[in-house]
């Protein structure tokens, strides 16, 4: 799980004062709503009721989401040190907004694959690896074909 905290108006600007002093803002993280964990951090995200009960009463729907900032939160604020602070889903955030880039039949080419699989360098278990990411979105229905005929050859499948 990846847990950043994002000081613009949807990291830090989603925080609720009021949710202190269980969360304070200096606590309050973002991530993205697809994400894997391991056992021992679902057991203490179902174990769990100092943080969840200040997210459902103040973090409300297009304030603030469950999937987005309370795992993320509370997590940090628990066991930082489990968390691996990645995320495993290529996503284009460079248009800037609340929303992703979605990719159409046009960005489908060998060069959009070689960004997402061969020229990333990231860490897992604090070790360098060139295989950052295990899924990509958003891709747009007139991608599917595109994908399809491609698939072959860039993934060698």
């Amino acid at each position: 799980m990846g847990a950043v905290d994002e000081p613009g108006p949807y990291g830090r600007g989603r925080y609720d004062e009021n949710m202190a002093p269980e969360v304070n803002i200096s606590d309050w993280r973002k991530g993205s709503q697809w994400f894997e964990i391991n056992r021992e951090l679902a057991v203490r995200i179902v174990e769990d009721n100092t943080y969840y009960p200040k997210l459902k009463e103040f973090c409300t729907p297009h304030k603030c989401y469950v999937d987005e900032h309370y795992f993320q939160t509370m997590l940090t604020i628990n066991t930082p040190h489990l968390l691996a602070n990645r995320s495993l889903t290529y996503v284009d955030w460079s248009r800037g907004g609340a929303h992703p880039a979605t990719f159409g039949k046009n960005d489908i080419k060998e060069e959009f694959f070689k960004k997402i699989l061969q020229d990333q360098t990231c860490l897992y278990n604090n070790q360098p690896t060139s295989l950052c990411f295990l899924f990509a979105r958003k891709f747009a229905p007139n991608a599917l074909g595109p994908l399809l005929d491609i698939a072959p050859k860039v993934l060698g499948i």
